[in-house]
């Protein structure tokens, strides 16, 4: 059995906690100890009140602490940790192994998703980026992973950095530009709805095809007849500029195939 305490209760920490939860139930064997959270009354509707603790020298030992708060909290609360020669292993996709406090032995346990809160995932579908300084303790993450995921990988910290950048242009970017999408259709009155297909089908030809053979469009084709038409439609600066600076990007990009 792997004991497990989890540090935070923000989306990652809540869905480790809901997913850890699901697998003691059907005979897993991890088994979630106690959850740190300065607002006890945020995890109530997860945990049991005595799992939850609001007081750091309360964490009792287990095999296994997962800091999975705020980048910019890591450093600092790692180094409030009451013990020492333990497992810590924080849940950052940008942070590197080092930052966790040099009292405990440091790991790197990343899930690589977008959590939105009341959201589930399933976490079996999830990349789970891991990283520790000797091989024993990376055979605990490892193995912590593996029971709850299906595609568990061994990332250093500097491609974790190009990864999590990576992340950013394929989720957060490319959610704005469906947002951007949205707020055309609004303007004309058209539902979005109607766009949904589209990026259902974008998404999967990027997974089956490389995404530079599965790009299509005005772009990649030069046509510049359309892109001139299209740019004069667009009456938002902003809208304007980003089209400009991806159909430049796109067409340089096809250049160098």
């Amino acid at each position: 059995m792997i004991k497990v305490s989890i540090i935070g209760s923000g989306n990652v920490a809540q869905q480790l906690i809901t997913t850890f939860q699901n697998l003691e139930k059907s005979g897993s064997e991890i088994e979630l100890v106690q959850v740190f959270s300065r607002k006890k009354e945020s995890l109530t509707h997860l945990l049991h009140s005595e799992q939850i603790i609001s007081d750091l020298d309360d964490l009792q030992e287990v095999d296994l602490y997962l800091i999975a708060i705020s980048d910019d909290a890591i450093e600092s609360l790692s180094g409030e940790l009451p013990f020492k020669n333990r497992l810590v292993a924080h849940t950052s996709g940008s942070m590197p192994l080092t930052i966790v406090n040099d009292n405990n032995r440091k790991g790197v346990f990343y899930p690589l998703q977008t959590f939105t809160k009341g959201i589930a995932v399933d976490f079996k579908q999830i990349p789970i980026c891991l990283e520790a300084e000797n091989p024993t303790d990376y055979q605990v993450l490892n193995r912590v992973a593996k029971i709850i995921s299906d595609k568990v990988y061994a990332i250093n910290s500097d491609q974790r950095k190009a990864l999590h950048v990576a992340a950013v242009f394929v989720n957060n970017f490319t959610n704005h530009l469906f947002a951007i999408g949205n707020e055309i259709c609004t303007e004309n009155q058209i539902p979005f709805e109607i766009l949904k297909p589209l990026m259902e089908e974008t998404v999967q030809k990027a997974q089956t095809l490389s995404p530079e053979e599965a790009q299509t469009g005005p772009a990649i084709r030069n046509d510049q007849k359309t892109i001139a038409a299209h740019e004069a439609f667009l009456t938002n600066k902003n809208q304007l500029k980003l089209y400009k600076i991806l159909t430049q990007s796109i067409q340089e990009n096809g250049k160098k195939l």
